[in-house]
């Protein structure tokens, strides 16, 4: 029955797109200044790139789980393409940022309804109340698609913290809920204009490319996920070593990689400016940032494992690599290439000894998602707050180095509500779907492997497959 209704309702709200199909392919009105060529390009290259993540996160968590769950953790990532790639399009956005209240936007946007080839600059010179960001050289459409690249990928964060027993159909109904009651209130108070948190209108709160919009929303909701779910039944007497360190590094390649979009693309501009006697240009700022801290998060982590453990493994390597680009996300337009090093090195520091603690907790937060993205993001946000500098970036504002002491409170603030408003909101969401379609797969089907329970498949020919019974 919960089914049916579900059909249901995603086949009423297809139909409810029909009557505004025409406006949001409008032509764009002769007033409006056309858009910048390179800043257009430049912006769709970045939201391929931030895709191409989501892929590259699939085979990160996919080489760490064993061999006959691996197509079960892949489609945890790659379906978030497919169902938050349409439920943008059609309310996503719209809640994130379009006008609206201070905490979540209307539904004034639903079907990109008024969403076309406009630039941003135009909506903000025509109309002050319907502006979307300060980059005005950009088509509005490619603003929402490079947006939709961070939804996409942001829940899929979460699965490495339910693998090998979270039952599909209620993670693709969780992601459905939780991208649009969790991650759009956020994402619309901290980068829309007028929302709680953020520097346009806000609480003044730096977050450049998602640290708390992403990594501490997605860090949280993990670990509540994990607790609510309950381990795996072999955790932690009958763990696996990862069955694919070369996914694990693949992975972690492609996230690298895919991250410079991430980082460098939230500048929404390749133009430099002038801001006294300095010449600023943050996609540049970001993508040197970027490159930066993950080389120095990976250096760091290899370093701490060879000095207590003996040796640097590859797993150790793209961890702290991953660990570093996490740190940097909120920070990436705002420091200096040497405060990036610092913030790479400590932010692997400290992931390092999370993760060793996690362990110690019997919370089975399979790949250590919170360990990395949320205290990752958590550091990233404070570190923010310490060496932000106006001289990289005068959009932005000086942080506690620079004497802007109050930037530090700031910061808190916006870290204390995104971790309330991720907490609360996965546990409700996680309860409720517990009422309805269950959460959990049965014990039989998590020993024998959810690739061929969930999925009917095999990644593998059987006589290569660890299945085990107990």
């Amino acid at each position: 029955m919960f089914q049916k209704i579900l059909i249901t309702g995603v086949i009423t709200l297809l139909l409810l797109t029909i009557p505004v199909m025409g406006s949001a392919w409008a032509q764009v009105p002769a007033t409006a200044p056309p858009a910048d060529t390179g800043d257009t390009a430049f912006m769709l290259i970045s939201s391929a790139l931030v895709l191409l993540m989501t892929p590259g996160l699939a085979f990160f968590y996919g080489g760490f789980v064993r061999s006959r769950n691996i197509l079960n953790t892949l489609m945890m990532s790659f379906v978030l393409m497919a169902i938050v790639g349409v439920t943008w399009v059609l309310w996503g956005y719209s809640l994130s940022f379009a006008p609206g209240l201070p905490f979540i936007g209307g539904l004034q946007w639903f079907g990109l309804n008024g969403v076309g080839l406009e630039t941003t600059g135009y909506l903000q010179g025509s109309e002050p109340t319907n502006v979307v960001s300060y980059a005005g050289t950009i088509p509005h459409q490619a603003y929402m698609i490079y947006q939709a690249m961070f939804a996409i990928i942001t829940p899929a964060l979460i699965s490495g913290a339910i693998a090998e027993r979270m039952s599909f159909r209620a993670y693709c109904l969780f992601v459905l809920l939780w991208s649009t009651f969790v991650y759009t209130p956020l994402a619309h108070m901290v980068w829309a204009k007028g929302g709680l948190l953020g520097l346009y209108g806000g609480l003044g709160a730096l977050d450049f490319a998602g640290g708390t919009v992403v990594h501490i929303s997605s860090g949280v909701s993990a670990l509540v996920a994990a607790i609510v779910l309950g381990p795996r039944k072999t955790h932690p007497d009958r763990l696996s070593p990862p069955h694919n360190v070369t996914f694990i590094l693949l992975g972690a390649g492609l996230l690298w990689f895919g991250w410079f979009g991430f980082n460098a693309g939230s500048a929404l501009s390749v133009a430099s400016s002038t801001s006294g006697s300095f010449i600023t240009n943050p996609a540049t700022t970001a993508f040197v940032a970027t490159n930066t801290s993950a080389a120095a998060g990976a250096l760091m982590w290899l370093i701490l494992e060879g000095v207590l453990r003996g040796k640097p493994t590859a797993v150790g390597a793209a961890t702290g690599a991953v660990a570093g680009l996490v740190g940097i996300t909120p920070a990436a337009g705002f420091v200096t290439p040497l405060a990036s090093i610092l913030i790479g090195c400590i932010t692997a520091f400290v992931c390092f000894y999370a993760v060793s603690f996690k362990h110690k907790l019997n919370v089975d937060d399979a790949l250590d998602t919170y360990p990395v993205h949320g205290v990752g993001g958590t550091v990233g946000a404070i570190l923010t707050a310490l060496f932000a500098t106006a001289e990289v970036n005068s959009g932005g504002k000086n942080g506690v180095l620079k004497g802007n002491f109050g930037e530090l409170g700031v910061e808190l603030a916006a870290i204390v509500i995104a971790y309330v408003i991720a907490a609360v909101g996965t546990w409700i969401i996680l309860k409720i779907i517990d009422a309805s379609v269950g959460l959990r797969v049965k014990e039989e089907a998590e020993y024998q492997g959810l690739d061929i329970n969930e999925h009917g498949e095999e990644a593998y020919n059987s006589e290569f497959s660890d299945r085990i019974v107990p």
